[in-house]
């Protein structure tokens, strides 16, 4: 997956559709996330598409799976999850991921519908993040 700077720098220069593109191409690179972890303890809540989420730890570093049913959402949960994959889990606990993501000015990019789950996306990777940084 690349990093959430690589991913601004080609952000920045690209218009409006190409960043389209782009956020569906960051969705198809994504690991595949097996059909049994999309559960209801995976689900993020307040998506106008179904999104799922599932950490796991690797070498005490946080690595996220995550899905969406619908190919835009999944760029976007892509993009929350490059700001924290293979991080500690205190680090993404403790991390201000919103601010991370504001340069790609997400809301003003997309529709209300399709951003209206960030918030709960970034909320549920810092819960799983919480919970495997306290053991």
């Amino acid at each position: 997956m690349r990093s959430l700077a690589d991913i601004l720098e080609e952000y920045e220069f690209l218009d409006a559709d190409e960043r389209y593109r782009l956020l569906i191409e960051l969705g198809r690179e994504l690991d595949e996330m097996p059909q049994p972890l999309k559960t209801d303890a995976t689900t993020v809540r307040g998506c106008s598409a179904s999104v799922w989420v599932y950490p796991t730890e690797q070498d005490g570093k946080l690595h996220f799976l995550a899905d969406s049913n619908a190919a835009i959402t999944k760029g976007i949960v892509a993009l929350v999850i490059s700001a924290v994959q293979d991080k500690p889990a205190a680090e993404v606990a403790a991390m201000d991921i919103t601010a991370a993501l504001e340069p790609f000015d997400l809301r003003n990019q997309l529709s209300s519908n399709r951003t209206q789950g960030v918030p709960n996306m970034i909320a549920l990777v810092k819960q799983h993040a919480a919970r495997i940084a306290a053991g």
